[in-house]
């Protein structure tokens, strides 16, 4: 996954300010602990954080 694609699906899924919020704020234990922007940082691969991120916020797995 590109991180445009990432990017895309963020906003469509959670709007563009909470995805942007999202990002920044809050920690994911399955990323070791970092917020998402940390973990894409670090290079982890961006369908990895949208993974987590989408368990965390119970996306339904349709939409992952």
């Amino acid at each position: 996954m590109r991180l445009t694609e990432f990017t895309e699906l963020m906003h469509a899924e959670f709007g563009s300010r909470t995805a942007d919020s999202m990002l920044r704020d809050h920690v994911i234990v399955d990323l070791g602990g970092r917020t998402a922007a940390a973990a894409l940082d670090d290079g982890v691969d961006p369908k990895a954080v949208w993974q987590a991120l989408c368990r965390d916020f119970d996306v339904p797995r349709e939409r992952w």
